[in-house]
């Protein structure tokens, strides 16, 4: 079995669930049978990335699978257009977005599909950290010695007011 931290994310409601908060609640509850959710974050009103104005609702859960990290990400690509996600403009609004952020192997890097894990931009996203920090706070980051909690207090210590 693997463990890993996902990120969770919406900044536009869906006609069945409701708001982005609600998106967010409903995708972890439809990860799968085969797939077990450990820990959901409370969930953060945050800042679009960029000038897309609508506000996020992030989240993140550690979960458990035999999923091998391809296998995960497919099946969060799944997900993600069963709610009504459509490729578009980077940084867009999106009724879901759900991303690999750690696992328990390690690092993982991937060409087809694209795949970087832990996430690259991990220690730079205050909207990814707040969230994880509740679920993954001692979680080590791989290649570094660096926890969660470290990276989060890096970034805060550099960008206190993000």
């Amino acid at each position: 079995m693997h463990v890993y931290a996902i990120a969770l994310g919406s900044n536009r409601p869906h006609g069945r669930f409701g708001r982005p908060e609600a998106v967010v609640r409903a995708a972890a509850a439809s990860l799968g049978e085969d797939i077990t959710l450990l820990a959901l974050s409370p969930i953060f009103a945050t800042q679009a990335v960029g000038d897309r104005g609508r506000r996020f609702a992030n989240a993140a859960a550690t979960i458990e699978t035999e999923l091998d990290p391809p296998a995960l990400l497919a099946r969060l690509k799944r997900i993600e257009r069963a709610f009504g996600r459509r490729r578009g403009k980077r940084w867009g609004t999106r009724v879901l977005d759900l991303d690999i952020l750690l696992w328990s192997g390690g690092r993982w890097r991937s060409p087809r599909p694209r795949l970087v894990v832990p996430h690259p931009a991990l220690g730079q996203r205050r909207f990814v950290l707040d969230p994880l920090i509740h679920v993954a706070r001692d979680w080590p980051l791989a290649g570094t010695a660096l926890t969660v909690a470290h990276a989060r207090a890096c970034l805060m210590a550099a960008r206190p007011r993000d």
